[in-house]
């Protein structure tokens, strides 16, 4: 693939909208109407969508007041090992490309570190080992692999060229040319909506020319962030935009966890504020916690939105945002019906969630860095395998700390299997797995503390851990990534939001996630009478200029 200069950034596809430049602007946001000012917004859900949409609605001068039913962040969780300050296990996501500018804007605010994620064949991993069918390589980059290696990732990367201009694409989007990319994508759209990623792979001339072990190869192992296999039955938009926006290169962890991203927030004393005095944060707004779960959504005949919590408490809103995963609104919480379309509640309760399992372990140091005598080779590597397993991830803390390992990162099917069973039996059957890959090495004797799992599909709050778009789907995120804009709905149907990865384009990135929060900013702030400046035009002033394409019914 041609190599670019400029970095990658999350500019569109389908709405190619400089969510970072509306964020930077000196102008600021935009500002609703004084009278207005410190009335109150509900939100449902304390994740990264629900408090970056609290933070930006604060500095507006609203009062923002989140709703969470588990714990503050969603799945940005970051739970800490018993003793051991700082040294965490990344539950939900765990590694974020730098062309997440949205996301690093509120990164980067807060002053935190991050580092490269130790990612197969990358120099932060060090050196990766591969195991398939019985048989292990040990590499520090692509070259010191098989041939049958390069050939997959060149076939891949000749696949995307051949079907997408993907060049040209890249461009366009590190640019930040709206038109350029619109014209690219828009006739994309029709032609893969209904496709799949492995009807895609597999009709590929380049693919075509190789064998079906070549595919295998690809699902099992992949590129870049390692196997693909789970995503074969999603829609090829769905893993196009992924590759188009550089969501799987360049990726980097925040040191100490990214948990810190919405604590931090949470914590914040904006500079700059409309109404609230200085000092104030979301944090002092909710004296110190946010309310608990949301139990039921009713329209009241007044117009506004009633918001009854688990314990009966009942308050009514001008205006509700909902950042909780979508099928929630269909099971835990009792949603008024006329709230919403009969179209898009469709949409929302076709989403699909795909499933996702890890388990970690603390260990007394990174052994791993340790020399064989008679290979010099590391003791261990970050391992991607057929076997059960899948991803095995190492964390370096530095020499004198704790290291962490991600003994088993996996998806649908591989994540099922570790569903019913207790974390010392995933533990087990982790270690039987890589100690066929590593017959010599002991890693249980290195185990410090208890280990940590998780099977988000198993989570109330959550019934799955990302969505996964199944083909026709396009229209399903149409309706909900455009229901921000409002002023055609009913009257029965306008004043509640929505936000959230699972609304956005790109699913399981945290930038869709923060680009819809903002897109709900901007909703809510017209909600109120309110408009950003002429010379910072917010999501809905550009609305029909860059609006996603629409299909026919």
């Amino acid at each position: 693939m041609t190599v670019l200069p400029e970095p990658g950034v999350g500019f569109g596809p389908d709405f190619p909208f400089d969510f970072e430049g509306w964020l930077r602007h000196p102008a600021g946001l935009g500002a609703v109407p004084p009278e207005r000012h410190g009335e109150e917004v509900a939100i449902v859900g304390a994740g990264i969508s629900g408090i970056v949409a609290g933070y930006e609605l604060m500095r507006l001068g609203l009062k923002p007041v989140l709703y969470e039913a588990g714990l503050l962040g969603g799945r940005l969780r970051s739970q800490a090992f018993q003793g051991a300050e700082g040294i965490v296990a990344e539950l939900g996501g765990m590694r974020f490309p730098r062309s997440s500018t949205a996301f690093f804007h509120y990164v980067d605010g807060l002053g935190l570190a991050t580092k490269p994620f130790p990612n197969p064949l990358t120099p932060a991993a060090g050196s990766t080992v591969i195991d398939l069918e019985g048989r292990t390589y040990y590499a520090e980059t692509l070259a010191d692999l098989p041939p049958l290696f390069s050939e997959v990732a060149e076939a891949y990367e000749a696949a995307l060229e051949e079907a997408f201009s993907f060049a040209a694409m890249r461009r366009a989007i590190r640019a930040r040319d709206a038109e350029a990319v619109r014209a690219l994508w828009e006739p994309l759209v029709h032609l893969w909506d209904e496709r799949t990623f492995y009807d895609f792979v597999t009709n590929s001339d380049a693919f075509q020319r190789l064998s079906f072990h070549h595919r295998e190869v690809f699902g099992q192992v992949g590129f870049g962030t390692g196997g693909w296999d789970s995503d074969f039955p999603n829609s090829m938009l769905e893993i196009l935009r992924v590759n188009a926006l550089e969501f799987d290169t360049d990726q980097h962890l925040v040191v100490g966890g990214v948990g810190q991203v919405p604590h931090g927030l949470w914590r914040a004393t904006p500079e700059r504020m409309a109404h609230w005095p200085k000092g104030t944060s979301l944090a002092s707004l909710h004296r110190g916690a946010p309310r608990p779960g949301v139990a039921a959504l009713k329209r009241l005949p007044d117009g506004r939105i009633e918001v009854t919590d688990r314990w009966g408490r009942r308050q009514a809103f001008a205006a509700v945002l909902a950042t909780c995963q979508s099928w929630l609104l269909t099971t835990s919480i009792a949603t008024d019906e006329s709230l919403f379309s009969h179209k898009l509640w469709m949409a929302l309760d076709r989403t699909r969630y795909m499933q996702s399992s890890k388990t970690f372990v603390m260990v007394d140091r990174p052994f791993w860095r340790d020399k064989d005598p008679l290979t010099g080779r590391d003791a261990m590597s970050m391992t991607l395998t057929d076997r059960l397993t899948r991803g095995t991830y190492l964390f370096d803390n530095g020499p004198d700390q704790p290291g962490v390992i991600c003994l088993t990162y996996s998806w649908m099917s591989d994540a099922l299997k570790m569903l019913p069973l207790p974390v010392d039996q995933r533990v087990r059957l982790a270690l039987s797995a890589l100690r066929q890959v590593y017959p010599t090495l002991d890693i249980a004797s290195h185990i410090v503390g208890d280990p940590i799992t998780v099977s988000w599909e198993a989570d109330p709050n959550f019934l799955g851990a990302f969505k996964g778009a199944l083909p026709g789907h396009y229209r399903y995120n149409h309706r909900m990534y455009s229901h921000f804009m409002q002023k055609d709905l009913p009257a029965t149907e306008r004043g509640i939001f929505l936000a959230g990865d699972d609304v956005s384009w790109t699913p399981a990135w945290v930038e869709g996630a923060v680009q819809t929060a903002l897109n709900a900013v901007w909703g809510i702030m017209a909600h109120f009478g309110g408009r950003s400046p002429a010379d910072n035009p917010g999501p809905g002033d550009v609305w029909d200029r860059l609006k996603p394409v629409a299909l026919g019914e």
